[in-house]
């Protein structure tokens, strides 16, 4: 019987939007040096985020472990075939596709984090200043090709992708949900993220 039932716990809802305002407060303020410590903020919690993630992926709910996720090469380009004639396989969690999104946003964003530190350094070189750019623009259409396959996916098997994302749920067979959502945890991070926000910003005021 299909059902409204638990996928995304909340670590998993939180990561992600806090990682995406993370990402885009981060960029909009990288060229200015009146806002470089609202940059700095946004990375350290962006890293934060990232270091939690890589733990969750082993230790998280059914849908949010890697172990959910890691597809062969040709599972995914089998995907992206039945996507384009526009009959591919519904995945309650993340699809071939989605699964190297995840994957590269993952280590594309450690890689912008290290190189940002790097670059804080008084003896940054240029090359990692580069790199830390360059890391950054390959995220923005990472990020694009992921909305772009958010949309696509949410209208050919006529679901909405980023509510699902907000609230945790889709509709689906009741056996097929996750028990526990680890609220707890969800708040944790955010209460976490906004205190260290403040408490940073504080002490590079003074």
């Amino acid at each position: 019987m299909i059902q409204r039932i638990l996928i995304w716990d909340a670590p998993t809802r939180v990561f992600h939007w806090l990682q995406a305002i993370s990402f885009v407060g981060a960029y909009l303020t990288s060229e200015s040096e009146r806002n470089r410590d609202i940059h700095v903020a946004f990375g350290y919690i962006m890293l934060g985020l990232l270091v939690f993630r890589l733990l969750w992926g082993f230790l998280g709910t059914r849908y949010s472990r890697f172990s959910s996720f890691v597809f062969k090469p040709g599972e995914i380009i089998a995907y992206l075939v039945a996507l384009i004639k526009g009959k591919p396989k519904h995945y309650l969690g993340h699809n071939p596709a989605g699964s190297v999104a995840v994957w590269l946003l993952l280590s594309i964003g450690l890689f912008i984090c290290v190189t940002g530190m790097m670059a804080l350094q008084d003896n940054a070189s240029e090359a990692v200043v580069n790199m830390h750019g360059v890391a950054t623009k390959v995220m923005l259409a990472v990020i694009l090709l992921h909305l772009i396959g958010v949309l696509v996916s949410s209208v050919l098997h006529h679901e909405n992708l980023v509510r699902s994302m907000i609230t945790g749920f889709k509709s689906a067979e009741m056996d097929e949900g996750i028990r526990r959502s680890y609220n707890w945890l969800g708040a944790t991070m955010l209460a976490i993220a906004v205190a260290f926000w403040f408490v940073f910003l504080r002490s590079t005021a003074g």
